[in-house]
């Protein structure tokens, strides 16, 4: 179950529209906005389709306009989520914002989610029963059902029209074309603004760009948490490092980095075999010329004790000798 996805999952890759799509077929709301999505309460009816009756519809707000309202809808969602077990943190100081990059990225984990609940099958789910039983749930039923029948009663009476008058325009047609005075009907100029399409057009470019900036973000923090490694002192000196810094600090895109940074590496090797016989040989050097020190030393103590020996003492050591059986006492 996708409770925790990386940012890299394809789920953080459905696009605005389809979210939109997804949310009002199966609610059967009217969303045109992912920021409409901000006071949690369409959040937590996802939750009560995916898993029928664990969700108390009835302290749901679907009119709350205030951050402290919508607070109290993230508080249900987590109390779902904290029943369910679910591990996924809600940054609810930045949702309530309403800024779309983040409720984009929530809402796209939602879908990921319900999809992965019954492979998403919520077909039996009455959405406007449910919902009546919600604060301000009547309100935004009403505001759905008209627009759903004025689309449905302006396609009929389209329709209709076409079918009904097709004479009329006939005879219109050639009474035109027959009278050459008549002017010709000035065709419809462009809006300035560009109208809604190019609104949303803008709206999704601007989230991608977010987007964009939030992963070279995230990556240049992890490059410079591996620079601030790099240059550690116990850590600086060894070929490796040296290697990882030759790619970091390359100022163009050619492809012989990675070879110039292994060649780096096995030549620092190489060097070092060379190299370890005669740090031996030179961690030898020092105790042979200790041995030869601590020698020399013995020698100069006993000279100068027999130095100062008394003529007494001499002969109480050559007494000695001649007792021990010295080889002096035979002859």
């Amino acid at each position: 179950m996708a409770t925790n996805i990386g940012m890299m999952d394809s789920a953080y890759f459905v696009g605005r529209t389809e979210i939109l799509a997804w949310v009002n077929s199966t609610l059967h709301l009217n969303v045109s906005k992912v920021e409409e999505a901000a006071s949690g309460a369409i959040q937590c009816q996802l939750m009560d389709a995916v898993h029928p009756g664990m969700v108390p519809m009835h302290k749901v707000n679907f009119d709350a306009k205030s951050e402290y309202e919508m607070i109290q809808n993230y508080k249900v969602l987590q109390d779902v989520f904290n029943k369910l077990k679910i591990t996924k943190h809600i940054e609810v100081n930045k949702l309530v914002k309403g800024r779309p990059l983040d409720n984009l990225e929530f809402m796209q984990w939602m879908k990921r989610y319900c999809d992965t609940v019954n492979g998403g099958q919520m077909h039996s789910y009455n959405a406007l029963e449910r919902r009546e039983a919600c604060k301000g749930g009547k309100d935004a039923n009403k505001k759905t059902a008209p627009t759903q029948a004025s689309s449905r009663s302006s396609s009929t009476t389209t329709t209709t029209t076409s079918r009904t008058h097709p004479s009329n325009t006939s005879r219109k047609n050639d009474s035109t074309s027959g009278n050459p005075t008549n002017p010709p009907v000035k065709s419809a100029k462009p809006v300035a603004n560009g109208g809604p399409a190019y609104d949303e057009q803008i709206t999704q470019l601007k989230i991608y760009v977010d987007s964009l900036e939030k992963e070279r973000d995230f990556y240049f923090a992890k490059l410079r948490d591996v620079e601030i490694l790099c240059q550690s002192p116990e850590l600086e000196g060894l070929p490796v490092v040296a290697a990882i810094q030759r790619i970091l600090y390359v100022t163009d895109d050619s492809p012989a980095v990675l070879a110039e940074a292994q060649a780096m590496i096995a030549q620092r090797a190489t060097q070092e075999e060379h190299l370890s016989p005669v740090s031996k040989i030179d961690e030898d050097k020092p105790k042979v010329e200790t041995q030869k020190r601590k020698n020399i030393q013995t020698l100069e103590v006993d000279v100068a004790a027999t130095s100062t020996l008394s003529p007494r003492q001499r002969l109480s050591d050559v007494s000695d000798v001649h007792h021990n059986g010295s080889p002096l006492t035979t002859c």
